[in-house]
């Protein structure tokens, strides 16, 4: 590894990680399916909403973060390619709308991406082939090598969010702090 590391401590703010990231599902029942029966993810808190407004369930997802869902009896419909991407990466374009969210990364052990990504396939879950993230022109290689950043699958859940399994496969440096913020262009 070259230059030195660009992990910093927060000094305004004591962060600890992320609570809880709360979305929202169509089906309460087939997300519970999923996050525990297919992913695992212990159940560990469930709240009935006042007055019939529907569920709010939480999964643990380790680190003592948590990923929660609601469900609301009368929430709109889905608008991926808009809210959320169309399909998975390599497949479609992953655009979605400003202020949406692209997807969700799970950190995991970069030893086990490969035998992750055949757990997934044998539970019947679509997945990508593993991804290696690298800082050539492709910005991904099928090979690791010193510029791999992260190697990652990728997935869908029921309601189509676009879930990541993602594995470090070295540690961020200063040379890779290189890009000047983007600025939205003013239109008249």
């Amino acid at each position: 590894m070259s230059g030195r590391s660009v992990r910093k401590k927060n000094e305004t703010f004591e962060l600890r990680g992320v609570n809880h990231l709360a979305l929202v599902c169509k089906d309460m029942a087939k997300t519970v399916d999923f996050y525990e029966g297919i992913l695992g993810m212990p159940l560990i808190k469930t709240i009935e909403l006042r007055k019939g407004l529907g569920q709010h369930f939480f999964f643990d997802i380790g680190n003592g973060d948590s990923l929660a869902f609601f469900w609301f009896p009368d929430a709109p419909e889905a608008h991926p390619g808009v809210a959320s991407p169309a399909g998975l990466i390599g497949e479609t374009s992953i655009t979605t709308a400003h202020g949406s969210m692209n997807h969700i990364a799970f950190d995991v052990p970069l030893d086990k991406i490969e035998a992750y990504r055949e757990k997934l396939v044998a539970k019947g879950v679509k997945v990508t082939e593993v991804i290696n993230h690298d800082d050539t022109e492709q910005q991904i290689s099928a090979e690791v090598n010193e510029t791999t950043m992260f190697r990652s699958i990728y997935f869908l859940d029921p309601d189509g969010i676009m879930l990541e399994f993602c594995a470090w496969a070295r540690e961020p440096h200063d040379g890779d702090v290189q890009r000047a913020p983007a600025t939205a262009v003013e239109t008249a």
